[in-house]
């Protein structure tokens, strides 16, 4: 039997990563958050301090940092990044690390190996239309900027941090913004994906609408 890849697609705090790593268990197959990736590569640059506007050096950092996923943990140059990556200052930073097009043809690269050896469901961006367009399924998760909003603000302060509903709110509608308005692989609902609306709907709710969709 060839490998499973699954396609989750959809904007900043949709639900993707919670969903997917529901059903990366139930089916029993990897799960790769692409998000991590450029999360990681943003992390690295912030911490030597290079101008994340500066595409050539981001670029560089890029091409010298090895990431792999194992037991779906992302590890950056050998390390293990958990609350590291999520960090608002990270998040502020991670669309414009991820529309530069050579970082984005390099993280792609590691994703479609990692897809090649493994069944696998990733989500992202870009996935559906751009990584994996012959994904065996493709699903593209949505909500309204203020569920985003409230997920994430909910996540943020039980973290400790000072942030409020409209900060965040405001960090998603720009993040939007970034990530459907790149010139290269933005955000953008594949013409054969299943779109799923997740406001409102509890994640059992949402993890069982694309179980029903998926024959394994």
């Amino acid at each position: 039997m060839s490998n499973l890849v699954i396609a989750v697609d959809g904007p900043a705090g949709a639900g993707k990563s919670t969903i997917a790593k529901i059903i990366a268990e139930k089916l029993n197959i990897n799960y790769i958050d692409t998000g991590a990736m450029y999360r990681a590569i943003t992390y690295k640059c912030l911490e030597k301090n290079i101008d994340i506007n500066n595409e050539d050096e981001v670029t560089k950092v890029a091409k010298d940092t090895e990431i792999d996923f194992k037991d779906n943990n992302i590890y950056l140059d050998g390390q293990v990044l958990t609350d590291e990556i999520r960090t608002i200052e990270v998040s502020n930073n991670v669309s414009n690390v991820a529309k530069i097009k050579d970082v984005r043809y390099l993280m792609v690269d590691v994703q479609r190996e990692i897809g090649k050896k493994n069944s696998v469901i990733l989500d992202g961006r870009d996935i559906g239309s751009y990584v994996f367009p012959n994904a065996d399924y493709k699903f593209f998760l949505v909500a309204t900027p203020e569920e985003r909003g409230k997920r994430r603000h909910i996540e943020l302060i039980k973290k400790g941090y000072d942030i409020t509903l409209d900060e965040i709110i405001k960090d998603i509608v720009r993040r939007d913004e970034i990530d459907s308005n790149r010139e290269f692989a933005p955000l953008v609902k594949a013409e054969d994906a299943i779109e799923i609306d997740t406001t409102g709907k509890s994640i059992n709710d949402v993890v069982n609408s694309v179980l029903s969709k998926i024959n394994v």
